[in-house]
């Protein structure tokens, strides 16, 4: 393929303020319509519309920043703009004017996702995905997709100059599937990677090389999914990790599309997950373990990391792909998940856990010290929680019930969430059956032999009014998942089902909002 190059003038189809007041009207609208029974209290939404991948996470000029895909005129999936928070110290965001709309020809359906990436001169760039419908109207004859180029316009990276086209897309080589930039730099060569659906209809990752950040060349295919079924690599990642010998591997990671649910594997519509293994310029990827999910809830995806100070941080997407969708009907659906950080271990298994900087939203806290629960009954911790998070061991070899943990959002209805260790799984459970609202069903995340011989269940429990995020074992699994409660109070109460349970220790930390209510 020959080299590409950018469009020597973008071809402008609207005026970029105009459509960026526009989109900040119908944010304003859906606002002011807003029911925030679930809205979250410490994680990252829109005031209103729909939100869905996180994209162009940077650190720059002292501030955090995070965009993410935002529909401003609706609660269902549309086309794409680019929201914007921004924070000093992780814990407390300021929302930002809305960062892109479409306003090129290139991307007059949609400014799809992407990535920030830190130039040579200590500027941020943004690469993206331009999106245009095939046949001008809607999604039902396809679609076209490109790779563009914005650069902010000053150090608040709230104004951006688009660049226009960096790579177009190769009709003779590719399905229509071609997007998702991640941009790095390796032993002073730029690298970009993306996802691809073959002619054959295989998920593919594709790599480019450039020396100026702006006319990019087709180098390999970096990786292409062993699973036939699987038809696209999503919102694709690439990064280079330290296990703890000081050997340097390289993580691999996207969000499959078409992989077929089997056992407890991609029981999610698609599937975000990462491969370990090998790399050197020039090679495709060696993966050296087998594919692990990120994330093991019931909604997790499209998740993206980036490297400050030597740490790989990553914010996922809490994806409602099920219906129904019941905050849907509340002026705002969708939120991000915690910023997390990526550790990789001996057992070549990733970590991830909160960041640091997050332990800040604590405000209060209260320990309870041991807790034994006895057979087939319930603890009642907190009357009514919105915003906490638990920390509680679970003494596995003194526990004898089947199903032993946490009821959460457990409403006088007798709705509630189920965050269970489950001892004929031998797995964390989170399981929605009582739910009244939205989707129901069960998650697992099946826990190692070390684990199971440790005997020692460690979890971190953030609860929110509408979501909850279970951290096991120093993040080895991690589950995400809504929880939309009832009416009333909502309880947290230890449970213990068909045996008794021991918690060693257990602390409730109330957590602050995050600015952004």
């Amino acid at each position: 393929m020959a080299t590409t190059l950018t469009d020597p003038v973008p071809t402008p189809i609207a005026d970029h303020d105009e459509r960026l007041a526009r989109a900040e009207a119908g944010v304003r609208a859906l606002r002011a319509t807003r029911n925030d029974r679930w809205y979250p209290h410490y994680h990252i939404a829109s005031d209103g519309g729909w939100i869905n991948d996180p994209n162009g996470l940077c650190r720059y000029d002292g501030r955090w920043h995070v965009f993410y895909q935002l529909h401003p005129f609706g609660t269902q999936w549309g086309p794409m703009h680019w929201g914007h928070v921004s924070s000093e110290d992780m814990v407390t965001w300021r929302r930002e004017p809305i960062a892109m709309a479409p306003s090129l020809e290139q991307e007059k359906d949609g400014v799809f996702s992407g990535s920030a990436v830190i130039g040579d001169d200590g500027k941020p760039y943004f690469y993206y995905t331009g999106h245009r419908w095939a046949n001008g109207r809607d999604n039902t004859g396809g679609d076209w997709q490109v790779q563009m180029l914005a650069e902010p316009t000053d150090g608040t990276l709230t104004r951006f100059t688009k660049r226009g086209m960096v790579i177009d897309c190769p009709t003779d080589e590719v399905d229509h599937h071609f997007r998702d930039p991640k941009v790095f730099k390796h032993e002073g060569t730029w690298y970009m990677t993306f996802g691809v659906s073959s002619r054959e209809h295989r998920g593919q990752m594709w790599l480019y090389t450039s020396d100026d950040m702006v006319h990019w060349t087709f180098e390999r295919v970096l990786f292409e999914h062993p699973d036939p079924d699987v038809y696209m690599l999503e919102c694709p990642d690439f990064f280079p990790i330290v296990n703890p010998d000081g050997e340097r591997k390289w993580v691999i990671g996207f969000s499959a599309q078409g992989a077929r649910p089997h056992g407890f594997a991609n029981r999610n519509r698609d599937n975000a997950g990462y491969l370990v293994g090998s790399w050197q310029p020039g090679n495709a990827f060696v993966p050296e373990t087998d594919f692990r999910p990120w994330d093991y809830g019931h909604n997790f995806y499209a998740p993206q990391s980036f490297t400050v100070d030597g740490r790989q941080l990553m914010v996922g997407w809490m994806s409602p792909f099920v219906e129904p969708i019941d905050m849907q009907e509340d002026g705002w659906c969708g939120n991000l998940t915690l910023v997390r950080e990526i550790v990789l271990g001996a057992d070549n298994v990733l970590r991830t856990v909160p960041a640091a900087e997050q332990l800040g939203l604590r405000t209060s806290r209260e320990d309870l010290g041991a807790v034994e629960v006895p057979t087939n009954q319930e603890v009642t911790v907190c009357e009514d929680a919105e915003a906490i998070e638990l920390e509680m061991t679970i003494d596995l070899r003194h526990t004898t019930a089947e199903r032993a943990g946490l009821h959460v959002h457990a409403t006088p209805d007798g709705s509630c969430t189920a965050i269970v260790y489950d001892d004929q799984l031998q797995a964390v459970v989170i399981d929605r059956q009582a739910a009244v609202h939205g989707d129901k069903g069960y998650r697992v995340a099946p826990l190692g032999k070390d684990e199971l011989e440790a005997a020692e269940l460690r979890l971190r429990v953030f609860i929110d009014r509408g979501c909850v995020e279970v951290v096991v074992n120093d993040g080895r699994e991690v589950l995400s998942s809504y929880s939309f409660p009832g009416e009333g109070p909502r309880a947290v109460r230890l449970v213990a089902e068909s045996g008794s349970m021991a918690v060693p220790s257990l602390t409730v930390h109330r957590l602050a909002g995050n600015g952004l209510e």
